[in-house]
């Protein structure tokens, strides 16, 4: 399996909800939105992510699945895909960060990798 991925870029937006959260009971809701990018010269397919949830207490989470939101997206080339999904984390603060197996039309799977990114609500952090 290939590590380097130059050519698919993933841009991620954190936004916390607000009205699904319950702070007197440590229950902090997030969505993110992920846009996966795919500048190569070749259609990919995302078949499995792996993530890793950490709240500001150190508690771990690892989720693992096939695809994303029941989806196992074809992004052709110069193409992208978005969706949205979410986590519940017990602080109000938190990181993510995973990666996707990713597989190239001639069926070689490879990682794409995506950066660690903050769960927060609004004005906690400077």
């Amino acid at each position: 399996m290939d590590i380097s991925t130059p050519c698919i870029k993933c841009q991620v937006h954190s936004k916390y909800i607000e009205e699904q959260s319950e702070p007197s009971k440590n229950r902090y809701v997030f969505a993110y939105i992920i846009t996966i990018k795919n500048l190569s010269k070749t259609t990919v397919q995302l078949m499995s992510r792996r993530w890793l949830i950490t709240d500001s207490n150190g508690k771990q989470l690892t989720i693992e699945g096939d695809g994303v939101v029941g989806q196992q997206p074809v992004i052709e080339a110069n193409d992208e895909y978005t969706y949205t999904s979410g986590t519940v984390i017990e602080t109000p603060v938190g990181v993510m960060q995973g990666h996707y197996v990713m597989t190239d039309n001639k069926g070689i799977d490879f990682i794409t990798e995506v950066d660690p990114f903050r769960l927060a609500i609004p004005n906690i952090l400077n």
